[in-house]
């Protein structure tokens, strides 16, 4: 079974070491067969990729390509621990496994 079709809300996360980094905010699917990010809009709200560019752009070095890669093959927020820690947005291709209610990570995807 597809690592993202496990991930849920509030699953805790860890990475290749099982070190702790945060849990699941929220998580979007994408859509493994599609070339380019269209059909992955939504028009009602400006459109998920305008808010996933300002989410970027707020805190991330990711490029807007990058972004809109992550766009169309799925990505999870994850609400890293710590006070001032943030979200971080990890693609899907960098998702390892899920384990009993925990989302691993892929080795160097938590840096």
């Amino acid at each position: 079974m597809d690592v993202m079709q496990q991930v849920t809300s509030g699953m805790r996360v860890v990475d290749s070491d099982g070190t702790e980094v945060g849990e699941v905010e929220n998580f979007k699917m994408g859509d493994e067969e599609a070339v380019t990010s269209r059909g992955q809009r939504d028009p009602d709200n400006g459109g998920i990729l305008e808010g996933l560019l300002d989410a970027f752009r707020e805190r991330s070095t990711v490029s807007p390509q990058e972004a809109e890669r992550m766009l169309r093959i799925g990505y999870v927020v994850i609400d890293r621990k710590g006070l001032f820690a943030g979200n971080d947005h990890i693609a899907a291709d960098r998702l390892d496994r899920v384990e009993d209610d925990t989302l691993w990570l892929k080795p160097g995807a938590a840096e």
